[in-house]
């Protein structure tokens, strides 16, 4: 440990305030070293005490490291303990130091005591200096042997430790055949386990170049010791039960008798007061049964009950570690746990993690025989004070009316959700109602009734928003005022921010069009032109895909657009079945408390490149990370083989709509067919001038006025960047630390940016290609964080900033230091202008038509 700066050292009574009490130490330790007068150990234990308090607050006192040894000559087992851990603190970081205390530590290895051979056996393998392993060997043979089992178990692990220093002084020594003899023969549980625990873990590691290894890591797995440690399973500890109970999961039966005698060797394990044997154990059932399905469900029923009663009598964590297995069992077996549906029922003073995962399991053991019971306790829950748990069980509520045949009174609580006047509840149960028309259109009449009475304005939310906007699209014949409704929505387009809201109504708009033209026209219209001039790729794509599809064949739009209503009879799952095997494979483990495999977040390539802290100075470049960053040189040239450039799009962007869009006007058809998808839409559009082009009479149609006047020439940038700008990491972290914060900033990212994100790689070199280049970056969805910087194209004039994405939210926080203050604000700028063109590289087949 690293003594702290001396601007941070202030002076009390137990600190010395400089290097006289150190020496006052030393004098007072070598004066006591020799002395063997009555109650010299007491004034030792003081001086141990001050020492090892110096010490643990980062105080330098090696300097009393040979006065200590000297001291340690005593049979007080306290002024060991201290002299042990003063010697093991000291040793590792001072190695000729640590030559001093080989002789007492093998001295003290010999004691009479057990517990001071412990001890010292210990301390002696924990100084891992290499250049002393040749006088562990001695002592750790001769600890193997003791008669004491405290000593073997201290010896045990020793030798361990000893293969991490040297695997081949352990080997040659032939430790792992007497670890081998001592699992298989020794009385204590401990010595066994431990010895169990270390041979795995070194035949592990010396299998991947020994054959012999490989062997005796099998034969670990084979009957008689897999049967010798569940016999003995009693003897040992919570861990140690663990242990061997993993090592059971492995082993592969000979046939269905070999089965059920393990089970009924475990069988009392299942009773056990641990949670993490009960579950270790209840692993061992489920895995040996699975290819006996009658048996795999009596498995189940047995089961059930440990597991219910863990989750009532421990703490919420341990509840929270139970319920997650049981979810797991719950979604693979829900008939088996549907008679128990009570003991899923929220507690009023669980946490709300606790309270959300009972919530999902209510629902997966819905079915026709406790549906209305289950239902019932959700409604209660709607009215909650904890507003997520009120969303959750809604939500709740729908899935389990998606999931029944009879609906009838599911329907009828959610109708009456509308009627709460909550905001947050409204939401919801739009949403959900959304869904069931969609799987059952016959209950149309009663839930737009109810629907219709709502005011748009008063929904916020844009998904909830954009469930009402359907609605009103879908069941425009039915709902008297939805045109006038989408047409006040359309006109406040500019102050609508959620993409997936605009999507909708487009959509929307063209639905009520082919029911209701005459008062949808304008409407669909001024929705056409401002999806075109739209900012966002997929609300563009959409408008001009409507626009061209109508101009060719009104018929065919209706086809496309508005289809005749087809009931959805299985929703999506969000999690393929695949996975949830490679779950159930890996139960009790933390894939199931993540609900994912464990190789999505333990293997590299799920972490990222970049490996940091919370500060820039923690920052390291992993070699892999090196190779992937490529030069802005290089960016320029790969622009080139993109399917569709981002420069050249921009390009192309020639003509601008009275709007302002950067976007081109659609090319039409020829006037002989604008005219006769005029007649067939029974509309008497206005006339059009004779000098105005023919094509445009499908344009006035919808009012869309669309203007063939050359966009402005954009005006230069403010900022000027060096596109080859270079910065050493070592330099970005000095500037960093020493740079004050000159702007920090919110702004929102593209959605179609945030879908892009799952590779970071991309925001990277979308921002090199505007002269900013990544540094650093790292993290992992919802919150990627990156590190860039800029230097001016005039002068070396540098802007650092660090950059954090929140996915779910769509925002950025920008944090800016820069050399030159006065342009900080003209940067940020710049940076954000770059940031709000991310977009992803991905196009559809109506993108590529302009």
């Amino acid at each position: 440990m690293a003594p702290p700066a001396a601007s941070q050292r202030y002076p009390s009574p137990s600190q010395p305030s400089g290097k006289s009490e150190v020496s006052d130490l030393k004098t007072q330790l070598r004066q006591l070293a020799g002395s063997r007068a009555p109650g010299v150990d007491d004034s030792k234990r003081d001086l141990y005490k001050k020492v090892i308090s110096y010490m643990t607050i980062g105080i330098d006192v090696s300097s009393v490291f040979g006065e200590m040894v000297m001291c340690s000559a005593t049979s007080d087992i306290v002024l060991k303990k201290m002299c042990y851990l003063y010697v093991g603190n000291y040793a590792k970081g001072n190695p000729d130091l640590s030559l001093l205390t080989i002789n007492f530590l093998q001295r003290d290895c010999k004691d009479e005591d057990p517990m001071i051979r412990g001890l010292a056996l210990r301390s002696l393998c924990s100084l891992r200096v290499p250049n002393l392993v040749e006088y562990l060997v001695g002592p750790l043979g001769s600890g193997l042997k003791d008669n004491n089992s405290y000593v073997r178990t201290i010896a045990v692990t020793g030798v361990l430790k000893l293969y991490h220093i040297s695997p081949s002084t352990c080997i040659d020594a032939d430790f792992p055949a007497t670890l081998k003899s001592l699992m298989l023969h020794d009385s204590d549980a401990q010595v066994v386990a431990n010895c169990l625990s270390a041979l795995q873990e070194i035949w592990s590691l010396e299998a991947s170049h020994s054959e012999e290894a490989c062997r005796e890591k099998e034969s670990l797995l084979s009957k008689p010791v897999i049967y010798y440690f569940l016999n003995r399973i009693k003897e040992f500890n919570e861990w140690a039960q663990c242990l061997i109970l993993e090592l059971a999961v492995k082993y592969v039966p000979s046939d269905s008798n070999d089965i059920f005698d393990i089970m009924n060797l475990l069988e009392d394990r299942l009773q056990h007061a641990n949670g993490a044997v009960v579950l270790a154990t209840v692993k061992v059932f489920l895995q040996l049964t699975l290819s006996m399905t009658d048996v795999h469900q009596q498995v189940y029923e047995r089961i059930k009950s440990p597991l219910l009663t863990l989750v009532s009598s421990g703490s919420p964590e341990q509840s929270y570690a139970i319920l997650s297995h049981l979810h797991l069992l719950v979604v693979r077996a829900p008939f088996i746990f549907a008679a128990d549906y009570k003991h899923f029922y929220c507690q009023y003073n669980e946490p709300s993690y606790v309270k959300k995962l009972k919530l999902e399991m209510l629902t997966a053991v819905a079915n026709e025989s406790n549906t209305y019971e289950i239902v019932t306790e959700l409604c209660e829950y709607a009215a909650n004070v904890d507003i997520a748990i009120a969303r959750e069980s809604i939500r709740a509520v729908g899935k389990i009316a998606l999931q029944q045949y009879d609906v009838n009174a599911i329907v009828d609580r959610l109708l009456q959700f509308l009627e709460m006047e909550k905001d947050y509840v409204t939401a919801e149960t739009l949403v959900l109602v959304k869904d069931l028309l969609r799987k059952y259109p016959q209950w149309s009449h009663d839930c737009i009734s109810v629907v219709g009475g709502i005011s748009s304005k008063n929904i916020q939310e844009p998904k909830a928003k954009a469930a009402l906007i359907w609605m009103l699209g879908e069941y425009a014949q039915d709902m008297s005022d939805a045109p006038y409704v989408l047409e006040n929505l359309i006109e406040n387009w500019e102050e609508e921010h959620s993409a997936e809201v605009r999507l909708h109504l487009l959509t929307a708009a063209m639905k009520c069009f082919f029911k209701r033209a005459p008062e949808t026209q304008k409407a669909l219209g001024t929705a056409l032109a401002a999806g075109i001039a739209d900012f966002h790729q997929d609300v563009h794509d959409r408008a001009l895909f409507y626009y061209r599809v109508l101009q060719y064949d009104v018929h065919v739009a209706e086809r496309v657009v508005s289809p005749p209503k087809q009931a959805v009879s299985v929703f999506a799952d969000t999690q393929s079945s695949e996975i949830k095997d490679r779950v159930f494979d890996e139960f009790n483990s933390l894939s199931v408390i993540y609900q994912k495999p464990s190789y999505m977040f333990t293997d590299k390539e799920h972490r990222g490149p970049f490996e940091f802290s919370d500060e820039v100075g923690n920052i390291s470049i992993t070699p892999e990370a090196s190779s992937d960053i490529v030069p802005a040189q290089q960016y320029e040239a790969n622009d080139k083989d993109l399917l569709l450039g981002i420069d050249e799009k921009d390009e192309n962007k020639g003509v601008s709509n009275n709007n302002g869009s950067a976007y081109t006007a659609p090319s039409l058809e020829s006037s002989s067919n604008i005219t006769s998808q005029m007649q067939e839409l029974a509309i008497s559009g206005p006339a059009t001038s004779a000098t105005t082009p023919q094509s445009f009479g499908f344009d006035d149609l919808f009012g869309l006025g669309l203007s063939t006047a050359p966009a402005p020439t954009p005006s230069p940038p403010l900022l000027k960047l060096n596109a080859r700008a270079a910065l050493d990491p070592g330099a970005f972290q000095q500037k960093w630390r020493q740079l004050p914060i000159s702007l920090t900033q919110e702004c929102s990212v593209n959605p179609q940016g945030i879908a892009a994100l799952t590779v970071p790689q991309s925001l990277i070199k979308h921002m090199q290609s505007h002269s900013i280049h990544c540094i650093a970056s790292g993290g992992q969805s919802p919150n990627f964080k990156f590190f860039f910087f800029a230097q001016k194209e005039s002068e070396p004039s540098n802007y650092l900033t660090e950059c954090i994405i929140n996915t779910s939210s769509a925002k950025a926080q920008i944090k800016v230091k820069a050399d030159e203050q006065s342009t900080c604000q003209a940067f940020t700028t710049v940076f954000e202008t770059a940031l709000s063109k991310f977009v992803s590289l991905t196009f559809d087949f109506v993108s590529l038509c302009y």
